[in-house]
Parts: C-alpha cells; structure tokens; sequence
C-alpha cells in the first residue's frame, strides 16, 4: 500500500504540472469526500491510490498558488524602481557582468512606494563593484521583466527553472548615483557569506590549477568557474553527476562517518550504556550530511539528498527496521512534501531512478563475485537503465558511462572529496597545510583527466530524438534485461529496445516544406525541412557572456527532429543576431554547404555569395534567392541581406531578413514575383523596412515577426504593424509564440502553430499583455 500510494501521489503531483492554469480553490475541495471513503477499511485497498493520486493534484495546486503569491506586478515591468533589499546568492563575477540573486524590502516608483515581494535575478553590467558578497544590503536604480524565456522544440524552460528557484522576475542593474551599499553586517546571511569567503580562497589557493573549477564544485557546489571544455568532456561520459553535491558525495560522506563514528564508539564501552553505537553513529552520519548540503549552500538537489539520508538514518537511530523500497517511498512521499515541483527537474527522476535500479537489480539476488564485481554490477544497472530518462531530457546518453563511472566514481567519492572537504576545512586553521591539500587534491582530479578524455574521443554519445512510445519500450526492455539470470525470455528485452534506436519523427512528404521561425530573442534562426533535405537561415546572436542560440535552440531543436546533416547553411548578413550561433552550429552537426550575404565577420567560415537568381529543387519544392545581385565584394550591412523565396505547392512563403527601405525598392524594381502567402518581416519590424509599396506588394495573409521581449528597439513596431493589418495580415510575433511553425504545400491555406500555446503551463506567463 505504501509504494503504490506513493507511486499514485507521485502522479498525481506531475499531472497537476501538465495543467495550463491552476484549478481554483473550489475544485480542490471536491477531494474530501474521497478521502472520507477512506475511513471505510473495505475501501482501503481499492480507494487508497486513487485518494493518493488526488491528495497529490491538490497539494501540488495548493503549493503552486502559494508559491505564485508573491508574483511580479506587470505594471512596474520596464520601469526604473529604486529597490532596497539583500543579495542572497554568491554573485557570478564575469568581466563585463555580476549575476546574483537579490530579494528586495523596499521599493518606489518616482519616490512612491510600491509593493515588490517577488525574489529577483539580477544582471549588474559593466563597472560593478568588485567586492559584491551576499548578504550586503543594498539600494538599487533596477528595471525589471516578469519571468521571460525562449520556447522551442527541444529548448531549455527557462521560465521552469525560474519558478523552481522561487524567482519572480529578472532585471538589471541602472548606472545611477542612488546605488549604494546600505550595510555590510557579517550576521547576515551567514552560511551564504561563509560560502563565499571560501570561494575567494578557493580562487586564491588554486588560481593557476587547471583543476580550480572543479574543486570549487565538489567543496561549495559553485560550477561557474568551470570551462566549457571540461564539461563537455563528463557530459559525454557521463561523469558530470559527480561535479554536483548531490545524493551520491551527501550519502557517500555520511556513511564513511556513520561508520568512522560507529568503530570508534563501539571501544567506549561507557559510551554505548549510554547511547548505542548505531544510534551515535546515524547522529555522526546526519550531522556530516548536513555539513555538506550546507557548503552547497542547501540547493534543491542537496536538500532531496538530505531528505533521503534522514528517513535511512532515522530508521537506524529509532532502531526500526525499514526495508530499502519502503524507505525508498518514504523519501519520496516527503521529498514531493517538501517542493512538489522538484518534479520539473531531471535530477529528480534520474536519483530517484538510480537508486530504484540498483534496488532492483542488486536486491534478493545471489551474487558470487566479490566487491569490485558488485561495484561495476552497480555501475552497469545505472548506466544502462538511466538511458531511456537521458534520452527523454537531454537526447543523448553515454555510452562509456558504465567503463568512466566505474573508475571515476569510487576515485573520486573516496580520494578527490575527502581531500578536498579536508582542505577546504583545514584553510580556516592552518591555511598553508589546506592549501597543500586542496593542491593534492586537485593534482589526484587530473590524474584521472586523461581516462575520461580517452573516452570521450574514444567512444560516440548516444544521439536520439525522444520520443513517448519507442522510449516507454525501451524502458520495459530494460527492466526485462536486468531480471536475474535463468528468467525466461530475458533477450526478448533486447527486441523491446529497437524503436528507440530506429524511430526517427516523421518528415514532410514530397512537395511540401515545414518551416521552423526559432525563438531566439532579438535576432533570426529558421529551419526549413522538406523530405530528405534540410536548409537553416540564420543561426540567432552570440552573446559576451558565451550563451549562443545555436547551442541553446538550433541543436536542440535539431535533435527533436532527428536531423543531424544541414545541406544548406544561409547567413543572411554578419551581424551578430543572425550569424552568432554559426560557430556551434557547424561544430555539432555536419553542414555541407555554407551561402553567405556578406563576408565580414566569416573568414572562420569557408561560404560562397548567394545571388539573385540561383535557384534549386528539394523533394518537389522550390527554393529561389531574389536579394541581392551585387557582388559579393561590393556588398555590406542590411540591404545586402539574402531574401530567400520559398515555393511548396500553391503555397509561397519570403524571408526578406534585414533589407531595409532601399533593398525593397530594389526587390520591386527586378521584376521577380514577390506575393506571398507568409512573410518573415524585413529588418523584426523595424521602421526602416516595410515600407508601403512593399507591404502591398507582397500583400501576406500571415507577416512573422522574430523580435525578442521587450528589446530596446521596440520591434516590432506599431506603425509596421498597422501597415500589415490594414491589409489583412495577421501577425505572429516570437517572443509571444515562441518557435512559430508553419506548415506548406497541403491542400487547403497554410497551417500555422506557435510553440509557447501547444506547451503552456501554469507557471508560464502569458502575452496577452503586450511590452
């Protein structure tokens, strides 16, 4: 009862995160007469999960609502708000840029006051202070948008993750006389500050370690000082788990205490009349569990762990005996307790997961081999069966995971992080011994490097656009595979995990084309798919902080849609917004051929011109470029942008990038045909481009405008968009669909969807109210 309870609450909490809004208060109490039945033991059996499942709807609902109490005002959005209150978080130092987390007590517009309660992510560009520390209290000029985030196929829910944090807008810094430090007292936010002054010294002892940023993930569970490329290299070996403090180094610390302490206690034998040695032991081993969560500063994976750990070692202390899938359950039901949405998070179904694999396949079984043979059994049940879920969220899995786990893990949970919390602990009392053995401990970090390296160069990453069915199968393959030897019909496992390895998303037939607008801010990406060929124009901006939309939305989108080949790569112009993503994108998929606008900023970028006039077939549709005719040499900045024209049966669909007023009048002065069912608005709506006679022109039933939330040239503008509905246009803009899709060649007008309606959530803002 207790584990299918738990598995019905469990879905309970994850249906209510499919609602688009949250059920008022009324609905929930339509739960009570369920629970009534309860009462009736002969309705036990049967009512008790359905109960569960509805407990589990209305506790998520009741901790939504509250949750989204504290929820920004929309009219102090875009306004310069003078707001008093305490950095919370560590402040990521960058050079142009201080990101932190501030949670305000004051606020006034224009020196009145208002009511500002929601939690904040700020940016402080440029000359920030060099000393910024949580807990400082400070007076801020700062303006503010609700939470915001790009939405495409395969993309990152950033306005997910902002809700889990419990962050209600996002906002930056104004350069203003009225910012100033109110106080700096050390009694505030003390865990936070302590935190931090390990940070500095962390910086400090291990400067020129190339090892620096992973020490300082594995003590404070700060991974900002992490390069690019040594992520990349334990995503894919599927290593990366162990640069987090989570449930493996919080468990794996507190049992070497449990049982340090309980050795140790057991010769006292005053001690043990005194306490029993298990019971001072699950003390010892909670104790150190929440020491390590603490440095972690109790992040929300951190607080799962600890979570976990009390219900395993409270069952010890209370000297109960608690089978592991009871005590399993138990963690869970209070986990989802503590934070139902933790079901947003992937870690959260990949730790409960492990630990419910290495349950079922090591539980009950004989095993004849010794310690190391158990250890790689472990390693193999995890690596294996967590594929199905890494495919599901990331659309990858590892396959030297299992050979990198069994040699990372246990090197680096047992030599690695107790190096380093010894060092790290040694730096308050004796600096110069701690520094000698974080050093130690970085230097045994780099022995192992070149193993993980070796794999992955060695070993390809699983590549798989998700997928429901192919993927539930491949889980039940699975689960049948690892049933303990002599079941029958083990291989038949094998047959089960087929689809996932061979289901590819469905395609355009022939003669027609599905053309992707990606929502990438201020700046342009398309993909355009037709039956065995793929074209992308533009690749959205770069920013200076490294984020790029090609490694953010193209390849993920990518990835959706089982493309890994793009036969034409067309960068209308060099300005950042359209060519920033390149670079990703041609390292991560192959790119047979590159068309260009301009060559400024491309040298990197071996490209040819496109030119009016060249034109080609796919699959029954046709692609013509009508912009520009001058050659490549002669040509520079936006009116020398490619215009491609897209024909898929009786629909025609114009991307006219960034031409302006001149390059329209050049596009009506050639002659070409430019009526179009669908427009890609020149230059996001701008006030240099769509002019009337090109309006009336092209005369579209839909104008597409790729512009980003609240950007600081105010596109698309109003008077573009007035031009376009008065004749008739109706208008889709990104920033409030998201990825648009549009469907062409079928029979009837073409099909148009935006992306931010099909996956709307309750935590999702809406764009009914415009920037």
């Amino acid at each position: 009862m207790v584990v299918s309870g738990t598995i019905a609450f469990l879905f309970g909490v994850l249906t209510l995160q499919q609602f688009h809004s949250l059920p008022s208060w009324p609905w929930l109490l339509l739960n009570i007469p369920l629970v009534l039945l309860l009462l009736r033991p002969r309705w036990r059996l049967w009512v008790g999960p359905l109960v569960a499942f509805a407990i589990g709807i209305s506790w998520s609902a009741l901790y939504a609502h509250w949750y989204l109490t504290d929820q920004f005002d929309l009219q102090l959005e875009g306004q310069d708000l003078l707001v008093q209150g305490v950095i919370l978080s560590l402040p990521q130092l960058e050079r142009q840029r201080a990101r932190f987390e501030f949670k305000p007590y004051q606020a006034s517009l224009d020196g009145q006051p208002v009511e500002l309660r929601a939690g904040l992510r700020l940016n402080w560009y440029g000359s920030y202070p060099a000393d910024l520390a949580p807990g400082q209290h400070w007076q801020l000029l700062v303006r503010l948008k609700r939470p915001w985030g790009m939405m495409n196929p395969g993309g990152f829910d950033y306005e997910a993750w902002l809700f889990q944090q419990g962050l209600g807008a996002t906002g930056y810094v104004r350069t203003s006389a009225d910012n100033q430090l109110l106080t700096d007292h050390s009694s505030s936010q003390p865990l936070q500050r302590l935190r931090h002054r390990l940070q500095l010294r962390l910086q400090t002892v291990l400067a020129d370690h190339p090892a620096q940023g992973i020490i300082s993930a594995l003590s404070i569970g700060e991974r900002g000082d992490m390069d690019d490329s040594q992520w990349a290299v334990l995503l894919s070996t599927g290593t990366n788990h162990l640069m987090a403090i989570s449930g493996l180094h919080v468990g794996m610390v507190a049992g070497l205490l449990f049982f340090l302490m309980r050795l140790a206690w057991s010769y006292c034998p005053r001690c043990c009349l005194w306490l029993a040695a298990p019971r001072a032991a699950a003390i010892a081993g909670m104790l150190a569990g929440l020491g390590y969560a603490a440095l972690a500063g109790f992040s929300i994976p951190t607080q799962r762990a600890v979570i976990m750990l009390a219900v395993v070692l409270g069952a010890v202390f209370l000297q109960r005996p608690l089978a592991a899938g009871r005590a399993l359950a138990v963690a869970l039901w209070l986990v989802l307790l503590w934070q139902p949405v933790a079901v947003l998070a992937a870690g959260f179904w990949l730790s409960f997961a492990a630990v419910a694999l290495i349950l079922y396949g090591m539980q009950g079984r004989q095993h004849t081999g010794g310690l190391w043979w158990k250890w790689g059994r472990v390693q193999w049940l995890v690596s294996l069966g967590l594929l199905p879920l890494l495919i599901l969220f990331f659309g990858r899995g590892s396959l030297s995971s299992p050979l990198a786990n069994l040699i990372a893990v246990p090197w680096v949970s047992m030599v690695v992080v107790p190096l380093t919390l010894l060092g790290t602990s040694m730096l308050w009392w004796w600096e110069a011994g701690g520094a000698w053995i974080l050093l130690w401990a970085a230097d045994t970090f780099q022995w192992l490097w070149p193993i993980l390296q070796w794999l992955d160069s060695a070993v390809p990453v699983l590549r798989l656009p998700a997928s429901g069915w192919p993927l539930m199968l491949a889980a039940l393959g699975i689960a049948w595979l690892l049933l303990p030897r002599g079941w029958p019909l083990r291989p038949l496992g094998l047959i089960l995990c087929l689809p996932v390895l061979f289901w590819r998303p469905a395609v355009p037939a022939v003669g027609e084309a599905w053309f992707t607008l990606l929502d990438v801010g201020q700046g342009q990406a398309a993909v355009i798919q037709t039956h065995q060929h793929t074209l992308i124009m533009d690749t959205g901006p770069r920013f200076p902080s490294g984020f790029n939309t090609g490694d953010a939305v193209l390849l993920p989108y990518l990835q959706t849609r089982g493309i890994n080949r793009v036969d034409k790569l067309v960068i209308s112009h060099s300005d950042n917004d359209h060519l920033g993503g390149a670079r990703a994108l041609v390292d991560g998929v192959e790119v047979l051929e590159v068309l260009s606008g301009e060559s400024r900023n491309m040298d990197w970028l071996p490209h040819s011109p496109c030119q009016r006039g060249d034109e080609w077939e796919w699959d029954g549709v046709v692609f013509r470029f009508l912009h520009p005719e001058r050659a490549m040499a002669e040509r520079s900045g936006n009116d020398d942008a490619c215009v491609l024209q897209i024909r898929a049966g009786a629909h025609v669909l114009l991307i006219a990038s960034d031409i302006e007023a001149y390059g329209e009048r050049q596009l009506l002065s050639n002659g070409e045909p430019l009526r179009a069912d669908v427009l890609v608005a020149p230059h996001h709506g701008s006030l240099t481009s769509s002019t009337p006679p090109f309006v009336e022109t092209v005369a579209p039933a839909w104008v597409l405008y790729s512009a980003g939330y609240r950007n600081r040239h105010g596109h698309p503008r109003d008077e573009v968009m007035a031009r376009y509905r008065s004749i008739g246009a109706t208008e889709r803009i990104t920033w409030q669909e998201g990825a648009i899709q549009v469907y062409l060649g079928g029979e009837n007008m073409p099909q148009i969807q935006g992306y931010r309606e099909q996956q709307k959530r309750y935590w999702h803002s809406s764009h009914a109210n415009s920037p």
